[in-house]
């Protein structure tokens, strides 16, 4: 079969053709990049808060079962009378709770993990006294869930910890802990 030459110009792609496709591209690409970096950062607040309520219920959990405190704590092989989660503004632990007072973080408790919040995150705030800590605990058998943010107070009845980007201050994501021991993510 033999070509013409007209026919053989047209399945050729013009200049034209080509600089329309790259302006189109350009045009995607402008559209699509500065949304991905931004996704990226509200992905990463999502999976930081989503990750504080899943450390929260562990410790809920490891009280629940009665667990053995892990090897590398002074308590290793013994049950604890309680696991928590101690929070500030600066740090998140999960602990066992073994010293006086109860229900409150001190430094003579059994420090089991310290907890990580993503790079792009913070925690912005805890809606408790002054300054912003919290202890969440948990004592088995039910299991008896303490809230406190002083070692004089009385026991608070719920507790929100609010995380935010530190490129956008105004995207947070709040994690809720309640007197009865649920975890809720706004």
């Amino acid at each position: 079969m033999r070509f013409t030459k007209n026919q053989l110009r047209q399945k050729g792609v013009t200049l034209i053709e080509i600089v329309l496709i790259l302006g189109i591209i350009a045009i995607l690409s402008s559209i699509i990049l500065p949304n991905y970096k931004d996704a990226r950062a509200q992905f990463a607040l999502e999976r930081s808060a989503h990750k504080l309520a899943q450390d929260i219920r562990r410790a809920a959990e490891m009280a629940l079962s009665s667990s053995e405190c892990p090897a590398d704590t002074t308590c290793v092989g013994t049950v604890p009378p309680r696991y928590g989660i101690y929070i500030s503004l600066s740090e998140a632990i999960l602990f066992a709770d073994t010293n006086p007072p109860v229900g409150m973080y001190t430094p003579g408790d059994d420090l089991i993990e310290e907890l990580d919040i993503e790079q792009e995150v913070f925690i912005k705030n805890i809606n408790v006294g002054s300054p912003p800590k919290t202890s969440i605990t948990f004592e088995p058998p039910a299991p008896t869930v303490k809230i406190k943010w002083d070692n004089d107070g009385d026991d608070g009845t719920s507790v929100m910890i609010t995380l935010a980007l530190k490129s956008n201050q105004l995207k947070t994501k709040t994690v809720t802990v309640n007197k009865a021991g649920l975890v809720n993510v706004e």
